[in-house]
């Protein structure tokens, strides 16, 4: 039995001990905007908090899982990050239940900063990943820098993360990133498989085994993005970084001045 609940852009749904978590933005292409990453942030909270949940999945609805951020939005002064959880409530969060991300279409930007944050990835063919915030004169720092390197090997991560360069589901299978690649339309399905094959194990045995794992590099990643934050902030307040919303928002071309 299942029950749906939720906010017009979040909505959740439980199946038997798993939590489906779905962006709800289809016209945006699910792009995270301020209401949206509080809504996830509070959705995470629900499934960390109850005891009857024992695997989370992260997707979005219209055969999209996230564009990123909301780049109109933030042109407008909105901003997707919450405090002391990051990214859509979710990059900087200390989640102790397992977390899947079900991936169709597009994971751009933060959107594959979010799937980097989940524990596992299931995504259907002809899915995209792809940090491509150098085409807007920003950098990805909810953790594309920081994970992406630890998931794939550091070399093609630094060219992804340098040409900003698309990144097909398929080959993010061969590389390690993706647990699972399923046909077009089947991701979350394949997801719910993973979940429940999960969820029936002793439960705080799933949540010592996400614990110890996570712990090993928990506190490396906080640091390590807490270093970069002192490096990135300049960019993110940059000329450039406002002139890429402003050429994203007005379909054109940017204009960058290296200030």
């Amino acid at each position: 039995m299942s029950e749906a609940t939720g906010t017009p852009a979040v909505h959740t749904e439980e199946r038997d001990g798993i939590f489906v978590i779905t962006i709800d933005r289809p016209q945006a292409r699910n792009a995270i905007d301020g209401a949206t990453a509080r809504a996830l942030a509070a959705a995470v909270d629900q499934l960390d908090a109850r005891d009857d949940l024992v695997v989370g999945i992260l997707t979005g609805a219209g055969g999209v899982f996230s564009a990123g951020m909301d780049l109109k939005a933030f042109a407008a002064g909105d901003t997707p990050i919450v405090s002391g959880r990051g990214f859509a409530g979710i990059t900087r969060a200390q989640i102790k239940t397992p977390l899947i991300a079900a991936v169709e279409g597009f994971a751009l930007g933060g959107g594959t900063e979010m799937a980097l944050a989940c524990d596992m990835i299931v995504a259907a063919r002809g899915a995209t990943f792809g940090q491509t915030e150098v085409h807007y004169g920003i950098v990805p720092p909810e953790g594309g820098m920081v994970r992406l390197p630890e998931r794939i090997p550091r070399n093609i991560a630094l060219e992804l993360l340098l040409t900003g360069d698309p990144l097909p589901a398929e080959r993010a299978e061969r590389l390690g990133l993706v647990n699972h690649l399923t046909e077009p339309g089947q991701a979350l399905e394949q997801a719910l498989e993973l979940a429940d094959r999960i969820a029936r194990n002793a439960p705080l045995a799933i949540t010592a085994v996400k614990r110890v794992v996570n712990e090993r590099t928990a506190f490396r990643d906080e640091d390590a993005l807490l270093d970069q934050d002192q490096i990135v902030a300049p960019v993110l307040a940059s000329l450039d970084a406002r002139e890429g919303a402003r050429a994203f928002a007005e379909k054109r071309q940017p204009h960058w001045q290296g200030r």
